[in-house]
């Protein structure tokens, strides 16, 4: 079977680290077989990138799922999130605590999860997880330009990444441009919802490449040139998913799809936060 391997589909980061385009999220997949399963059947389609975070609670199961694919370490990036309600509040001795649940020596994307209780205090222990060597790039996830600027004001390693909720329906374009300008990659979560992909527009271009509207609205992310991190639990759907650098949407196309978004463009990260 011809595998969906990302090779030379990578984003480089602004500390010269590369991030796959295409990766597999595990938000809300069960601890134990659901997310073994999931993970141990994206590595065998090829996928070479595996989200998860502290908060999901099935770090140890992406971690036996690795061990057991056969893959060499350095194949496969792996992404895990610091909990800004850790009983620890450390995210250095946090960051240990997930390298020995995920059977790694270092994780390839430390995040933030969110900027609770303001965007500046975590980070001398996002920088520490990188000296003490259990991170190799470091980064944010729900922050807005204001809590970007913050940050970087006092960072002495610029983050990396802002992970947030990206896709045609939630188009932060001027979100995306300040990304770009700070030289942050914006990568995208939550891409599909059951809801959109119904849409009558995303099923007319789906009918006119032969692709199914999931893979039309993946297309659309990673034709920007940003990282995406579909979540399923199905063998068949990550297959698919992973199905999307064999084709390209045409320009008419692309602004079709750029007019589903529901945010106005915005530059916030959350419409409302849970925290």
């Amino acid at each position: 079977m011809a595998t969906l391997t990302t090779d030379g589909r990578a984003r480089v980061l602004n500390d010269g680290n590369e991030m796959p385009l295409l990766g597999l999220g595990v938000w809300q997949v069960k601890d134990g077989d659901e997310t073994y399963n999931s993970v141990r059947w994206a590595l065998e389609l090829g996928y070479r990138h595996i989200d998860t975070a502290q908060a999901y609670g099935n770090e140890e199961s992406v971690g036996r799922a690795l061990a057991d694919s056969g893959l060499a370490r350095d194949e496969v990036f792996i992404t895990t999130k610091f909990y800004p309600r850790s009983r620890s509040g450390d995210p250095a001795a946090e960051a240990e605590k997930s390298c020995r649940r995920l059977g790694v020596d270092q994780v390839d994307l430390y995040l933030i999860h969110w900027p609770e209780d303001g965007p500046t205090w975590a980070w001398p222990g996002m920088q520490q997880a990188v000296e003490r060597g259990f991170a190799k790039s470091i980064g944010i996830s729900n922050f807005d330009p204001g809590e970007m600027d913050a940050l970087l004001a006092e960072a002495e390693i610029r983050p990396t990444v802002n992970q947030v909720q990206f896709g045609p329906f939630k188009f932060r374009s001027a979100l995306l441009a300040a990304c770009e300008e700070r030289e942050i990659v914006l990568e995208s979560y939550s891409p599909l919802n059951s809801s959109d992909l119904g849409d009558r527009r995303i099923q007319e271009i789906a009918e006119g490449h032969g692709r199914t509207p999931a893979q039309v609205l993946l297309r659309w992310v990673v034709q920007r040139d940003i990282p995406v991190i579909p979540k399923s639990v199905r063998r068949e759907r990550i297959e698919e998913n992973g199905q999307i650098f064999d084709f390209d949407l045409a320009d008419e196309e692309m602004e079709a799809l750029d007019s589903l978004d529901t945010t106005g463009g915005t530059d916030g990260a959350q419409e409302r936060k849970w925290w």
